[in-house]
């Protein structure tokens, strides 16, 4: 039986189909207990759900966070559990941040599971009967009526004007005409599979009666369901940055407290001694405010990501999108408006005209119509006569119902100046033939001018044949160029006649064709080009046809030619063979009628040329994908399947949101590098000091709590405050940035050494100075201490910009800096003068005189960086472009 199931049923003949089941009676009872013990039930397996447990250890889960908790654990074997405190503080307070950003519900698995968990009419037994759908088993035959979801996956065998709506599995923008024939060829794109429908799907309208050839994991929906679960997804750029940076610190950390070991070993000082200079020096070398700054920077970031429509469920994902080198993108309704509109009318005689306005409303004109023309007004009479649905306004807006067809050609008699409502009323309608599935055409008879008109709007294939014989060849030609353009073609037709009996008279004239397409969104090319001048490419990958596809992407500039399209047929073809796709990849970028396994191998195939993959999607189809891609991008009205598969939701299913969720994904990464600077410019000048001390034999210019006072609280309060900084102008004017890179380039080195040494040189130099002069030690370790704080106001603000002059990026773009500076000073000279910090920080206060002194040493940073980058603005550094 399993062999028999593995079949392609799709090309199998009625005969084949009917021996899995009785067409008669069913299955027996017995025989589904029989294949139930075989196949299982029709059910999908979940993978495990995310507990909160799970997120909040996630957060722990870091190379940075693991060395944070050596020093803790070292500070606690030293006794220094003041420090081993604070590092615990840390760690709570980062893990309470980024827990509450990423808890979601996690609804991947889970949610396909909820799909195919409704009742399905079958026939067993003889009788028809309404059980379970996890029931079902292959070989049962199963009745579809209209609103009913698919319950499994099945050929049909008996239909009455089925349509199925699968975009969620294909992509599709319209409706499947569903028939029962055998499909010619094989084919790996379900859309082409007429005669199936898939678990999950939805009848729209019609009656069908099929037999169920797959359930649970066999079906289309299991398969992706067996993918997301095997499939835990990729790691952003900033993640990995992260790892090599934390790793680059745990080494140097490890190398510097050897070597000051040694040093210590050789002068003599006791185990102890040794042990406290190496806290000393972890606390000084790691950065412990920057986890929490990061993860205040991203979700500072996923907020105004929220403002422009863009909905963060990881924050990693902030920064990841700014990465991206790669956007595939859907079509429908990610770059189209997702609702069929007509754009062009071809009228007997030649005249072709232009359609204004988009969607299911009355918007637009018919451009250059003669309202009193009579080929034009017959050609919409028929239009809006033969038609099932209904477009009215109501207030400012627009009421439709009925078939997406319909109500976009109910929109042109609005467009001439008249309604739909106007057209019925003063027609005399005598009769309507509905649309049939098997008919491929609605009509009407009606009278006109004291004569009995037929007319009738549908499929052009089924008229051509009744038309003269020489009108043919020209309305072939008329709808070939518009179907080549990308447009769906309808016919209207009509015939005088007598006899209002026939449902189709032999003998008809061309009232006209209609072109529809779905429009692309007005600012959705503004968009293409933006990402284009960020050095993003972009491609399309949809399920809709080729010529369709390439239509759009021609006028959104994503391709030229049918050179940058391939089919999923055609792609197909080559998939197994990497070199072949890796060649062929080179200049595609319109993918159409591609299967769901396709679209994840086409993210796979572009990320082992190294780009760094964004994919939006909203149909299950698109899941696997998404969970593939380094950041999947789910629209806000797909379905929870695509959102718990996604890293990032776009409210409005909007291109252009997409592209404003890269810029600020961007003006994170650049608020992370601030922040990182700061941090890591005062750890090096920290570890200098702690190193020099003991290098020259001198006391400690800075305690082990003092260090950490510099790290988390006040450095803590400004590198939280740089989190808020607006992004710079040029973000989406450079190129995206290797995903390889680590996140310490040539600029950001060259910057930090200048930065770490200048606070080196000033706060070592008066130590120096003041121990040979026999100050005493904690009054001079108290001074240091308030000098480096304000080494660190004034660094604060040369980190607001890695080119350009501090004086010239504006206040305005973060007034939450200048209350962090004046917060952080605040906290200081507080600490200086309440007698618990006093004992703790080993503090004392200082008059006026002498913090305008210190004030002024700190401010040589300032100098020294502005100099700097004027050097480096003169020398045009190829970096800084």
């Amino acid at each position: 039986m399993k062999d028999v199931l593995d079949q392609d049923w799709h090309t199998a003949d009625m005969a084949e189909v009917l021996k899995l089941s009785d067409e008669k009676t069913g299955l027996s009872s017995s025989e589904v207990q029989k294949r139930r013990d075989e196949f299982g039930t029709n059910t999908i397996p979940t993978g495990k759900k995310i507990s909160l447990f799970d997120i909040i250890w996630h957060q722990f889960k870091s190379p940075l966070i693991y060395v944070l908790i050596a020093a803790g654990i070292l500070s606690l074997v030293v006794g220094e559990y003041l420090d081993a405190g604070f590092v615990g503080l840390i760690l709570l307070v980062n893990a309470g941040l980024g827990a509450f950003q990423e808890w979601r519900a996690e609804t991947g698995a889970q949610s396909l599971q909820e799909m195919i968990k409704l009742k399905a009419r079958v026939k067993r037994d003889g009788e028809w009967l309404e059980v379970n759908a996890e029931e079902l088993v292959p070989g049962d035959l199963i009745s579809l009526e209209s609103g009913a979801q698919v319950p499994a996956d099945a050929r049909l065998i008996g239909i009455n004007n089925l349509q199925v709506e699968e975009a969620m599995l294909t992509g599709e923008s319209l409706p499947v005409q569903k028939t029962i024939e055998p499909g010619k060829e094989e084919t790996a794109n379900a859309g082409d599979k007429t005669n199936l429908v898939y678990a999950g799907t939805t009848v729209l309208t019609g009656r069908g009666t099929a037999v169920v050839i797959a359930t649970g994991l066999k079906t289309e929906i299991g398969k992706i369901a067996h993918s997301l679960t095997e499939n835990s997804g990729t790691q952003t750029p900033l993640i990995e940055r992260m790892e090599r940076f934390a790793r680059m610190v745990s080494l140097l950390v490890l190398i510097a407290a050897a070597l000051l070991g040694v040093i210590g070993w050789v002068r003599g000082m006791d185990m102890t001694e040794i042990l406290f200079i190496a806290v000393a020096m972890a606390v000084s070398a790691i950065p412990e405010g920057l986890p929490i700054a990061m993860t205040v920077a991203l979700s500072i970031g996923s907020q105004r990501m929220a403002k422009r429509n863009v909905i963060v469920r990881k924050l990693s994902a902030v920064e990841g999108l700014g990465s991206c080198t790669y956007i595939l993108s859907d079509k429908t309704g990610t770059l189209t408006v997702d609702q069929q509109t007509a754009r062009k009318i071809y009228l007997p005689g030649g005249q072709t005209l232009d359609v204004t306005g988009q969607g299911y409303n009355g918007d637009g004109d018919i451009e250059n119509a003669d309202p009193a023309d009579e080929a034009l007004q017959r050609f919409l009479r028929i239009a809006t006569l033969a038609n099932e649905g209904r477009l009215r306004r109501k207030g400012d807006d627009w009421e439709q119902q009925g078939d997406a067809v319909d109500i976009a050609l109910l929109a042109l008699p609005y467009k001439l100046g008249t309604s739909p409502d106007e057209v019925r009323q003063n027609t005399d309608i005598q009769r309507e033939i509905p649309y049939e599935s098997a008919n491929k055409y609605s009509a009407v008879y009606y009278r006109r001018n004291n004569r009995l008109v037929f007319g009738a709007k549908g499929a052009l294939e089924v008229f051509v044949d009744k038309v003269a014989e020489e009108e043919r060849a020209t309305i072939n030609q008329a709808a070939e160029e518009m179907a080549a353009e990308g447009y769906r073609v309808l016919a209207m037709v009509y015939t005088i006649t007598d006899d209002d009996k026939s449902d189709l008279p032999d003998s008809l004239h061309l009232a006209g064709l209609v072109g529809l397409i779905d429009p692309i969104r007005p600012e959705v090319k503004d968009a293409i080009n933006e990402c284009h001048r960020a050095g993003i490419k972009i491609a399309m990958v949809t399920g809709d046809h080729p010529l369709t596809a390439l239509a759009i992407a021609r006028e959104i500039h994503i391709g030229d030619s049918e050179d940058n399209l391939i089919s999923g047929a055609d792609l197909a073809k080559i998939e197994d063979d990497e070199a072949k796709l890796a060649e062929t990849l080179t200049n595609k970028t319109v993918f159409a009628r591609v299967s769901p396994e396709q679209k994840r191998l086409l993210v796979k195939a572009f990320q082992a040329r190294n780009e760094f993959v964004a994919i939006t999607g909203d149909g299950v189809n698109d899941a696997p994908a998404l969970r593939q891609a380094n950041i999947g991008v789910a629209m806000g009205s797909g379905t929870d399947v695509t959102r718990g598969a996604a890293s990032i939701v776009v409210k409005d299913d909007n291109f252009a949101s997409i592209a404003a969720g890269v810029e600020e994904g961007r003006f994170s990464y650049d608020n992370i590098r601030k922040i990182v600077y700061l941090l890591i410019a005062t750890g090096i000048a920290e570890v200098l000091l702690v190193m020099l001390s003991t290098i020259f034999g001198l006391p400690k210019p800075l305690t082990a709590v003092q260090l950490l006072w510099l790290n988390v609280v006040t450095n803590g309060i400004q590198d939280v405050a740089l989190a808020f900084e607006k992004g710079e102008p040029g973000a989406m004017l450079r190129k995206p940035r290797d995903p390889n890179e680590g996140i310490f380039d040539r600029q950001m080195i060259s910057q930090t050494m200048v930065a770490g040494l200048v606070m080196t040189i000033v706060v070592f130099g008066l130590w120096v100075m003041w121990m040979n002069e026999g100050r005493d030690e904690v009054s001079s370790r108290s001074d240091i201490l308030l000098i480096m704080v304000l080494l660190q106001n004034f660094h604060v603000f040369n980190c607001r910009s890695e080119t350009e002059s501090t004086f010239r990026v504006p206040l305005s773009n973060n007034y939450f800096l200048l209350g962090g500076v004046l917060l952080a000073q605040g906290v200081h000279i507080a600490a200086m003068h309440i007698p618990i910090t006093q004992r703790l920080l080993e503090t004392e206060p200082n008059p006026m005189n002498e913090w305008l002194l210190f004030f002024g040493y700190a401010s040589v940073i300032l100098v020294v960086i502005e100099v700097y980058k004027w050097i480096l603005r003169r020398n045009r550094t190829p970096y800084l472009a």
